[in-house]
């Protein structure tokens, strides 16, 4: 069983705060297993003992009856047995709990639901409670606002590179290809063949997530426009777009009529389901964002090459996908990074815009990120420091490349790293 370090660490340093912890993240990701076994084995290790680990999974045929919440809440408080020891609720797809009529009020209106049964459960003192929750019902971004200031958000991703790494029982010098190109979805790691990996992702994709996203926002006759929607922005990653620029490609590649709005709400279900995020573009001189365009990166690239059939799989925007997904699961929040410059051509003073990838933030540290396949040619590495080279700061500025390459810095205090050794050190941006 994969260890997810991280997130079990991160559960033990939230454990009885006094608030519910919400693990979200993409459906199959490994919120359950997380919670239900990681987690549970921590504990147990650190002397907590059975009998403290109330656990119940809803989708489990013999936990039907706690779909409704006052059962639910009867069982909970029933396995309650010990004013001084701490009891620590985990329940699973918390969203199949039934809204019920509250039986004790004369309102038809008056419910009961999940959001009643934790919050009186976060006000027993001994009692510490765990909730994932993600179908078409209800994501677990939805649970998370429920619970607004009273609840921490866990979020769980595919697979880190390092965690890919670390459990690939073939070649290392293969797992990075493996992983670019299947993801990181945990599942992945069992099959052996690429017919087998190609049909569970696509199996994902059509009978999961985006059977998922038309049952949960109640679309009935959309289905082609969304997947032609998800193979543009697969085969576009990388690339700044937005809903008026995806229209005219619906058009004139189509000939499909689809309003920008529609689109707009469209990007917003992928977000909501954790299957795409989207970076915003913020400009480093004038220190603002920039409304558009944007770019969206796949959540797991697996995912993104099973939409194309496995046919682009350029390692440049790959490359950078996975950087990005890597750098939000560290914490940091990232900008595609704008810097404009002046120059002279033809007698004529010219405004240009040069992108540096990633613009890191957490707390009061920034970093630059910029994503190469080589700097072997000079010309080349001109053309990637170039952004970096003319940001008026003195925050770290690295370029990362697809070649084994050990850390070193140039005259400019630029540094450089292979893509391999930045994904498996979690502390190279600090170090």
């Amino acid at each position: 069983m994969l260890p997810r370090k991280q997130y079990v660490n991160e559960l033990m340093r939230l454990k009885e705060n006094g608030r519910v912890k919400i693990i979200t993240g993409l459906r199959r990701s490994g919120k359950s297993v997380l919670l239900f076994d990681l987690f549970r084995r921590q504990l147990l290790d650190e002397g907590v003992v059975q009998e403290q680990i109330i656990g119940i999974q809803l989708d489990d045929l013999r936990n039907m009856k706690y779909r409704d919440p006052l059962h639910l809440d009867e069982y909970i408080r029933s396995q309650i047995t010990d004013a001084k020891k701490v009891f620590y609720v985990f329940i699973d797809e918390i969203q199949l709990v039934s809204e019920v009529k509250n039986p004790y009020v004369d309102n038809q209106e008056a419910k009961i639901s999940f959001v009643d049964v934790i919050l009186g459960l976060l006000k027993i003192k001994n009692v510490d409670v765990y909730v994932t929750g993600s179908n078409s019902k209800m994501l677990s971004s939805d649970v998370l606002t429920q619970f607004r200031d009273r609840g921490d958000e866990i979020r769980v991703f595919p697979l880190s590179f390092a965690e890919f790494y670390d459990a690939y029982e073939g070649d290392k010098r293969e797992a990075w290809q493996e992983y670019y190109t299947y993801g990181g979805m945990p599942m992945i790691l069992e099959m052996d063949t690429h017919e087998r990996k190609s049909k569970y992702l696509r199996y994902l994709f059509e009978r999961t997530y985006l059977k998922d996203i038309m049952e949960r926002n109640k679309i009935k006759n959309d289905e082609e426009v969304l997947a032609i929607l998800l193979d543009i922005l697969a085969s576009g990653i990388g690339s700044l777009t937005n809903p008026g620029k995806l229209s005219n490609t619906f058009k004139s590649e189509r000939n499909i009529s689809l309003a920008p709005d529609t689109i707009d709400r469209y990007l917003h279900y992928f977000e909501d389901s954790y299957l795409l995020q989207k970076a915003k573009r913020y400009d480093v001189k004038g220190k603002k964002y920039i409304k558009t365009p944007s770019k969206y990166y796949y959540t797991d690239l697996g995912l993104r090459n099973a939409r194309l059939g496995f046919r682009q799989i350029e390692e440049t925007h790959l490359m950078e996908n996975v950087l990005y997904n890597d750098l939000i699961r560290r914490g940091f929040d990232v900008d595609v990074g704008v810097v404009e410059i002046a120059t002279m051509e033809e007698g004529k003073k010219v405004r240009k815009q040069l992108e540096v990838d990633f613009v890191l933030n957490r707390g009061n540290d920034r970093y630059y990120i910029q994503s190469a396949l080589s700097i072997a040619d000079p010309e080349k590495k001109k053309q990637e420091i170039a952004s970096l080279l003319r940001i008026p700061d003195s925050f770290k500025k690295m370029v990362v490349v697809k070649d084994y390459l050990k850390p070193w810095k140039d005259d400019n205090g630029i540094q450089y790293v292979g893509i391999e050794h930045f994904l498996r050190d979690e502390n190279i941006l600090v170090g």
